[in-house]
């Protein structure tokens, strides 16, 4: 797997005349918005990182739920497939089109109604995520739904990816977040649940055929989202720590200390502190020393500031008696919480700076977390001495982001040709923790491979005889995930 180069002069045919079907296209939902020059469609065409290129016969842009339903029905008709796609900020290649049509959910960016008192807000697939954040705090209410892309991505990608995030540890992923969906299947009928009830025993809960399938099943275009009462208070810390294992018992503590008051418990080892420091202007290390590892802590509530900051100094404290921590810095204002988030925030666009990087994000039980950190990083270690591991993520969760630095001398090709070798190593030390090789970036092109080995086999039949039952023809996102 290695960068790829510029984007193709020409969109791909498939040897097959479609002047019929691009004019169909045209009149349904207008000319402007069926995009066939190779250099407009050329940013959709690339995986966000640069990994997987494709092709495309054109980009239809849709304006509502009814053109999108018209688009499906005109491609199923001439047999050609699509690919949708939201904010192309994917990180497996599901959003990578192999010839046929893409079809952008940007039109499809209203708000259609918040509920403050139903605690809901529901919301069209291309709306970005920011914006959802903002509409819910306009009424003094809280979409958790938290990602380093959130000012690019849209909520359809995010349900489609069922997304993860900072906030899981309280709130849960995506699919936790959605109430009720829309959604347009392959042949262009309409399925209509957008209900914002709480209890619904109705049979078979569908959203959820939708919610993670990136795209595979139908379109997702409008879903009911749940709110949450605004925090009015937060409490947050960078605590050091000597390595995985202590912080693996300071989370215990949090967790019994502080109960759902705890929102965020993030993990970082030196090397990526460092890289955040070193190529992030504004960033600078709190701590008068350097230390193993740091995890950052959040307590948010309703309650007074003081409480919160009483429960996350007295766990603290309780934390340095029994030698799990060895030293912290609390924010005293809300800029210097916001500089501790910056520090975690911006380490996946720091990372880029120390050249290639083989990136896994796994999960496994939180129990496993500090077992899973060592192991993986001596196995890591002992195929490619030289190598630097640079594990973070949600440790509260179990989902890691156990991303592998080059060595310093080495190039970066000659580095990404061990993508395979890393994978199996990593994968098979995670499934025999009993975790999973996809813990919140989906399957796309990039883990087929990973599904096929590591998934039940009664699970994969049940997933291919679905999607044969929804898309017989396989024009729905063709060749991402199964």
């Amino acid at each position: 797997m290695t960068t790829l180069s510029a984007p193709p002069t020409a969109p791909e045919a498939d040897g097959r005349d479609h002047t019929a079907l691009l004019a169909s296209l045209r009149e349904a939902i207008g000319a402007a918005h069926v995009v066939t020059d190779a250099q407009d469609m050329a940013a959709r065409l690339v995986e966000d990182r640069g990994l997987r290129q494709g092709t495309a016969l054109a980009l239809l842009r849709p304006g509502s739920t009814e053109e999108v339903a018209t688009c499906l029905r005109l491609c199923k008709a001439a047999k050609v497939p699509v690919t949708p796609q939201g904010g192309n900020t994917g990180l497996a290649g599901g959003g990578v089109p192999d010839g046929g049509i893409i079809l952008t959910t940007d039109r499809l960016n209203r708000i259609r109604q918040v509920d403050p008192t139903n605690a809901t807000i529901t919301v069209e697939a291309g709306c970005i995520l920011a914006n959802i954040q903002a509409a819910a705090d306009a009424v003094d209410a809280l979409f958790p739904l938290s990602l380093a892309s959130e000012g690019s991505c849209q909520i359809g990608g995010n349900l489609s990816t069922n997304a993860g995030g900072t906030a899981v540890l309280r709130y849960g992923n995506a699919r936790d977040l959605v109430l009720g969906i829309e959604a347009v299947l392959p042949d262009g009928r309409v399925l209509n649940d957008l209900n914002g009830l709480r209890k619904n025993n109705t049979g078979f809960d569908l959203k959820n055929l939708f919610i993670g399938a990136e795209g595979t099943l139908g379109i997702i275009t409008a879903a009911v989202l749940k709110l949450f009462p605004k925090p009015s208070a937060r409490a947050t810390a960078l605590v050091a720590c000597t390595g995985p294992d202590p912080a693996l018992a300071l989370y215990a503590r949090m967790r019994g200390q502080t109960a759902d008051t705890l929102s965020t418990f993030e993990y970082v080892e030196r090397l990526g502190l460092e890289m955040v420091i070193d190529h992030t202007p504004g960033c600078s290390d709190p701590m008068s020393e350097a230390h193993p590892a740091y995890c950052l802590i959040e307590l948010t509530g309703n309650g007074a500031q003081a409480d919160l900051d009483t429960r996350l100094e007295g766990a603290l404290e309780a934390a340095f008696e029994a030698d799990q921590i060895v030293d912290a810095v609390i924010g005293a204002s809300e800029a210097q919480k916001d500089a501790l988030w910056a520090l975690r925030e911006n380490l996946s666009e720091a990372q880029k700076h120390e050249g290639a990087s083989i990136k896994h994000d796994v999960s496994v039980p939180v129990s496993r977390v500090a077992d899973f950190i060592k192991v993986a990083t001596q196995a890591c270690m002992d195929h490619m001495p030289g190598l630097r591991p640079c594990p973070f993520g949600h440790f509260g969760d179990g989902n890691l982001h156990f991303n592998l630095t080059r060595p310093v001398d080495m190039a970066d090709a000659d580095f990404l040709a061990e993508y395979g070798a890393f994978n199996r190593i990593v994968h098979d030390i995670v499934h025999e923790m009993g975790g999973s090789f996809s813990a919140e970036h989906g399957i796309g092109t990039f883990k087929r491979a990973e599904l096929r080995r590591y998934k039940d086999p009664v699970a994969l039949e049940l997933m291919a005889q679905i999607k044969a039952t929804l898309d017989p023809d396989d024009l729905m996102n063709p060749g991402k995930v199964l």
